[in-house]
Parts: structure tokens; sequence; C-alpha cells
């Protein structure tokens, strides 16, 4: 399906070149009387390369029809791919450490997740906006650190480091937010 550039927004995906290209920044500029600029940043879902494209607004690109279903995360493969199967069929599928490696440090074992998938092929992992894990190593708190904001080095049970308040121990809950890996809060059962 073809669309205008200035109908392209920050998280489609475009087909071009024979690969997927995730448009990760998008900038309509008009600069006076001259006619208007796109200028787009994208990333390859099949490499992770990156690259920078201008267009003009009469340019026509093809989106990418995406379909995304509930999957269920099960393991990682000593080989570095990750095996997901679809609650549906139960067919299992294994992404590449290179398209979710990223993400997966948030998810843990026996997890439902969104897969998204372009025809028949797997290309990516969504996450909600942020998940509850539990604190399997934190530093101790110093004494006389009672500043505000204070900080320390804590790992989750994915594996994870993430830097948490003083008070966090091990054993607790903690809510994570998957877009930066920020601490939003300590998570009563």
């Amino acid at each position: 399906m073809g669309v205008k550039a200035t109908e392209l927004r920050k998280g489609t995906v475009i087909e071009q070149d024979g690969d997927l290209w995730l448009i990760t920044e998008y900038m309509h500029h008009t600069p006076g009387n001259l006619r208007a600029i796109i200028h787009t940043k994208m990333k390859s879902l099949r490499t992770g390369s990156t690259r920078d494209m201008r267009l003009g607004s009469g340019d026509v690109l093809e989106v990418a029809f995406l379909d995304k279903k509930s999957c269920e995360y099960l393991y990682k493969e000593s080989s570095g791919g990750y095996v997901f199967m679809d609650s549906e069929t139960y067919e299992q599928f294994t992404l590449a450490d290179d398209l979710v490696g990223d993400k997966m440090p948030y998810v843990k074992e026996n997890t439902s997740c969104v897969v998204t998938f372009h025809g028949t092929s797997a290309i990516g992992v969504e996450l909600p906006a942020a998940v509850v894990l539990e604190v399997i190593e934190a530093d101790p708190a110093v004494r006389g650190n009672t500043a505000t904001n204070v900080k320390k080095d804590a790992v989750v049970e994915t594996g994870l480091k993430i830097r948490v308040p003083i008070f966090i121990s091990k054993g607790e809950k903690v809510k994570i937010r998957t877009e930066d890996g920020e601490f939003l809060g300590r998570v009563n059962d």
C-alpha cells in the first residue's frame, strides 16, 4: 500500500530495497518559500543498521503489512536465539538475538508477549510499558546516604542491571519501565 511521505509517522514500518525499515525519527521542514522536506531516520528490522532519508512531500513509499500475535516466551537457546510459542496454534519459532536481544532482559520465561510478523517471519517483540521483576541482588545501603534520589545498583531475576533507591533490598518486587529501564516503584503482592 503506497503512502505519501507527509502521512508517515514515527513507528511506521516501510518496505524498501527488499528490507523492512522502522521510522525512528520524523521531521517535516518547510524552509521559507521552498517546498516541504521530510527528514527521516530509519532502522533496518533485519540487520539493525540505520540510515537517514530525505523525502519530498510528493514521494510515495510502500508501508509494510504487519500482523501481531499473542505468543509465550519459552526459553533462550544456547546458540543465542529466543524461542516463542504461538498461543493459538502452539507452533514454536525462534527470534534471533540481534532482532530482540535488547528487549529480552525485561521478559521472564513463560511470559505472554505480542510478537510482530511480516508474512510468516517473526520480526520483533512488543513489550508492555512496564514490567514487574524481583530483585535478586542489591548493593547494601551505605549509612549516611540519606539525600533524596540516592540510587544503588541492583540485578533483577532476568539478569537485567538497574538503578534503584537505597531502600530496595533483595527479594522485593519492583516495577521497571521497559523503554529505558527506569525504576518506577516498589510492588507489594
